[in-house]
């Protein structure tokens, strides 16, 4: 049970009432993957969340570009500069979040492990030219943001477990639902909130 911090008594009505009336997990395995999976190709980029390498051990975020993914869409593979500060993070600490968001106010969410790939035909088969832009030029005829740069590599995110919400209802239909909710106190369904347990992607993974 988690902690509450207003000591409520709720009367056995649920002190979370946004995440009672949204959350829709009475679905398969095989639907909250391809949802989620589908939701972060729209998306396209996300924000990666470490743990700082320096003393500090703040956690800190980026955006990146999702480059593909795999394992029938829960891994998620990205480009990165292997001396870039990023991978000494994941040196240090493996373990990453990945937040998507769009405009529409749906999210994503996926904890995972985090590796960095360095094999060459990994990075060429995702490459992509734009990312010359990232890494410049260098002017020695190998650190020139080439595909055979031996500075590109690849972040792979491994999932343990990931929360989403996409929308239910159209614009108009959530604006009404929060505005009731706003002068009723009746929470607003708006969302399709769903959870990926453990257990949900181990069995995923045993047939992809």
């Amino acid at each position: 049970m988690s902690q509450q911090f207003s000591n409520a008594n709720t009367g056995g009505k649920p002190a979370d009432p946004y995440k009672a009336t949204n959350s829709d997990n009475d679905v398969t395995v095989a639907e909250k993957v391809e949802d989620l999976s589908n939701f972060i190709k729209s998306c396209k980029f996300g924000m990666m969340a470490t743990r700082d390498s320096n003393r500090s051990g703040n956690l800190v975020s980026r955006c990146m570009a999702l480059a593909a993914q795999e394992a029938g869409g829960i891994d998620l593979l990205f480009h990165t500069n292997t001396e870039s500060g990023k991978t000494d993070d994941l040196t240090t600490d493996p373990h990453v979040n990945i937040s998507f968001l769009n405009s529409s106010g749906d999210w994503a969410s996926i904890s995972g492990t985090a590796s960095i790939v360095t094999d060459r035909s990994l990075v060429k088969q995702h490459y992509s030219s734009q990312l010359k832009a990232w890494l410049g030029d260098l002017g020695d005829g190998t650190h020139d943001g080439s595909e055979n740069d031996p500075r590109i590599g690849v972040i792979r995110v491994k999932m343990n477990t990931a929360h989403y919400a996409v929308a239910n209802k159209n614009v108009v239909s959530r604006v009404a639902e929060v505005a009731q909710g706003a002068m009723t106190g009746k929470p607003a369904s708006v969302n399709k909130f769903r959870e990926i347990s453990e257990q949900d992607v181990n069995i995923w993974r045993a047939s992809h």
